[in-house]
């Protein structure tokens, strides 16, 4: 199984690229972070990502997802972020790393769950706020440099996803997860 993912900044178009590929029949997992705060904000938490167990909420969100998503009958999965964006998320917000996700961290890293190669996806020049993301746009640049470095220092390779139309960028994704596994 070989799974991919994509990263960047939030309003990035991430999730828009996802959505393409899955249409064209591959196999997605979509992002957490965004999951974890609409269910929190559903029972009427304002701001879940102050909540001291959120990135932990995040971290178990995730593994769910990847250990449900082996079952599919696909060699290759695409995802929207990995542990390693929730370590850069704690990072961002300024939060220690806890036990679960260095353990994550760990697993990951161990089992060589997620191929080396990342896409990053490049701000698209503007951040729209949304319900889960209120951030300014400014913010979500220094947010992006914590994701590169991030990235960097688990030892992934980071292929860039420039600005485009949402098919031109699907179709850079697409020329990489098409040729034979390394």
């Amino acid at each position: 199984m070989r799974r991919y993912v994509l990263t960047g900044a939030p309003g990035a178009g991430k999730t828009s690229i996802l959505r393409l590929l899955e249409a064209t029949g591959h196999s997605t997992v979509g992002e957490a972070a965004t999951a974890v705060i609409a269910s929190g904000q559903a029972r009427g938490e304002a701001e879940p990502w102050t909540r001291a167990s959120f990135i932990d909420d995040v971290v178990a969100l995730q593994r769910r997802r990847q250990t449900q998503a082996v079952a599919a009958a696909t060699t290759v999965q695409i995802y929207d972020r990995s542990p390693i964006c929730t370590h850069a998320l704690g990072v961002y917000l300024g939060y220690p790393v806890s036990s679960a996700l260095s353990a994550e961290i760990d697993r990951i890293t161990r089992e060589r769950i997620y191929e080396r190669q990342v896409f990053f996806v490049r701000n698209l020049g503007f951040c729209e706020p949304t319900a889960a993301r209120r951030i300014s746009f400014e913010d979500s640049l220094k947010f992006e440099r914590v994701h590169e470095e991030s990235y960097r220092a688990f030892g992934y390779e980071l292929i860039d996803i420039p600005v485009g139309a949402p098919a031109d960028r699907m179709a850079a994704v697409r020329s990489t997860i098409s040729r034979p596994a390394r």
